[in-house]
């Protein structure tokens, strides 16, 4: 839709209302898990491809069988209900064979990010209490250099012949689970093994992709990934002619959860590749027919900057999910590769109660909500200043107003036995504690914040604001990061931008600092930059610093990172990049000098 025509409050509310039959279909108590939900799809789509890899396709049956071969294996090494087993494999089908494996026997799995080492693994491994590891072959040597590894737990690897381990490395990681499995026949496993596993129990682990510290593992019971798939599969109006393309890492949510869940609901295929590659997406899309696909905001762009080709138009691809597509890559998108796409921009998170989905094409909003009295969703009002809520004479939060950003806070459900709208929290009890407000609007009532700015506007669309931690102060004024990238994002010859603020001594708050990559056959104008950067934004939110990379420090999910950033600022003795600051005088950016600096500072 274009920015001027509406879809009433009414249309926009039905199309959410579908969502209703699914959160009363699963409850607490319901005995129906994962398990169940691929029996299901081997018996009535079993002959449909379920998963491509290259040139290879596994039925639903196929991969159903598989799963079954995986959970005998694991039973007869000593796997039971209630065990948790991580694992860290990249996206291939030993993923979902294992996955479903340890599904099939009543056990939790905990996803381990497969970029990780040393403490982070550690850590990941301590925190949800594994006792048993799957390493993938791609991840041994990870393993292998991280010192302070628990060896009273049992390990498996699983090989991968595009990806060998060096010589001696996989005998440190137990017996091959591949081999043990195939010794299987794929008969379905008895039910007994997950006898009493109800919806509302554990089935997984989900590390959040937070920027900062070490990442909390995010619980999610069997409910909630039903739940999602369900209802992915009705909103996005997902069917069996439906393709997938799964490139996001499998171990976070976006791709476990809403990308398979919904597959899986509606007996779709999936596509799925190692890893993003901007140079092979579009003959990927091609080849299989892909009709659908998720993205996060930098891996659009980083499509709009390969050469335009004649046939950027003919291809399968209509639908598309996710979040942090501005207004300006968005349009550029459609101009290029098709104006007849559907994208559905949303909020919320791993962990997060409650959501909102932009199903209108609104182009930049992140959801609507038609009617709050329909949502445990809020908007709060926020002091950016002091970095804490505003409260009322009686100590209460007040609501945000129209188009005033405030923090997103879900009610948390609390009636026994409903899993919609409840706070399942993380491992860690204290982390989870620390993600709830109570007594918010009266005594008693509970509910989850998400740290992230929203504001709605008096047609109830939701916008992205910045995350509480990345909005800044300059000269007594606001920034938000993400309005400074969404100005800046289109600059000629960029290839990725991350703003973040960093500390001047002698002066107080934050001053605005882009880290920017440049393509390959580009340079970085810094007369040009410049010049945009004044006419798009106000002067104290145009960057007073720039960093030119080589790559952006981007998350395994392909979110950008900015805590080492924020951390070196602009200390040149913390980084060999070439850093700029502004020159208004000169209207400019200069090569960054004590002087250039102090100049620059004192005009």
């Amino acid at each position: 839709m274009s920015e001027t025509t509406l879809v009433s409050r009414e249309q926009t509310q039905l199309k959410l209302d579908r969502r209703a039959p699914i959160a009363a279909k699963y409850m607490a108590a319901t005995p129906y898990t994962m398990a169940d939900r691929l029996e299901d799809c081997a018996r009535d789509f079993g002959e449909r491809t379920f998963l491509t890899e290259g040139d290879v396709r596994y039925t639903y049956a196929q991969f159903n069988q598989r799963a079954n071969q995986v959970a005998r294996a694991l039973h007869e090494q000593g796997v039971k209900k209630g065990d948790v087993v991580a694992m860290a494999i990249e996206n291939r089908a030993a993923f979902f064979f294992a996955w479903f494996g340890i599904a099939k026997l009543g056990a939790v799995v905990a996803f381990i990010n497969t970029h990780v080492a040393g403490k982070p693994l550690v850590h990941a491994l301590e925190v949800t209490s594994a006792s048993h590891v799957i390493v993938g072959e791609e991840c041994a040597e990870r393993f292998a250099q991280t010192d302070g590894l628990n060896t009273t737990l049992t390990y498996w690897h699983w090989p991968d012949e595009s990806r060998p381990a060096a010589a001696g490395v996989l005998e440190q990681f137990g017996a091959d689970l591949q081999a043990l499995a195939m010794t299987e026949d794929g008969a379905p496993v008895p039910l007994a093994w997950r006898e009493g596993v109800l919806a509302g129990d554990t089935a997984q682990y989900i590390f959040t992709s937070g920027t900062t510290g070490l990442p909390k593992a995010a619980v999610i019971s069997h409910a909630r990934w039903l739940m999602a798939g369900d209802s992915m599969q009705v909103l996005w109006e997902i069917t069996k002619d439906d393709c997938f393309y799964c490139f996001l890492p499998l171990y976070h949510g976006a791709a476990s959860m809403s990308l398979t869940a919904t597959a899986m609901a509606a007996g779709a295929r999936i596509v799925v590749r190692r890893k993003f590659s901007r140079s092979e997406f579009w003959s990927d899309i091609r080849a299989h027919d892909i009709t659908f696909c998720q993205y996060v905001g930098e891996i659009c762009r980083f499509l709009l900057s390969v050469p335009a080709a004649d046939n950027d138009k003919d291809h399968t691809l209509r639908k598309m999910a996710g979040t942090g597509l501005t207004p300006e890559i968005w349009q550029q998108w459609t101009g290029r590769f098709g104006a007849d796409f559907q994208i559905f921009e949303g909020w919320g998170g791993t962990e997060s109660n409650t959501n909102t989905i932009n199903l209108d094409n609104r182009i930049g909003s992140c959801g609507r909500v038609p009617y709050w009295e329909k949502t445990n969703l809020r908007l709060v009002r926020f002091d950016q200043a002091k970095g804490d809520s505003i409260r009322d004479e009686n100590g209460f939060l007040q609501l945000a107003g129209v188009d005033e950003p405030g923090e997103a806070i879900g009610m948390v459900i609390q009636y026994p036995g409903v899993v919609a709208g409840r706070f399942e929290g993380y491992t860690n009890v204290e982390a989870s504690e620390k993600k709830l407000l109570r007594n918010v609007f009266q005594e008693g009532d509970v509910w989850w914040t998400s740290g992230d700015l929203l504001r709605c506007d008096e047609d109830g669309y939701c916008w992205f604001v910045d995350r509480i931690g990345d909005t800044f102060r300059w000269k007594s004024e606001n920034v938000s990061t993400m309005e400074v990238s969404d100005a800046l994002g289109d600059f000629n010859g960029l290839d990725a931008i991350t703003v973040y603020g960093v500390q001047v001594p002698g002066h107080g708050g934050r001053a605005g600092m882009a880290a920017l990559v440049m393509h390959e056959d580009a340079q970085f104008e810094p007369k040009a930059f410049w010049d945009m950067a004044i006419a798009r934004l106000p002067r104290y939110a145009a960057p007073q610093f720039v960093r030119l990379m080589d790559t952006p420090d981007m998350t395994g999910n392909y979110k950008l990172r900015k805590v080492d950033l924020q951390k070196q600022g602009y200390d040149a003795a913390q980084t060999s990049d070439p850093l700029f600051v502004r020159n208004d005088k000169l209207q400019t950016y200069v090569p960054l000098t004590a002087t250039a600096v102090e100049e620059a500072l004192r005009g």
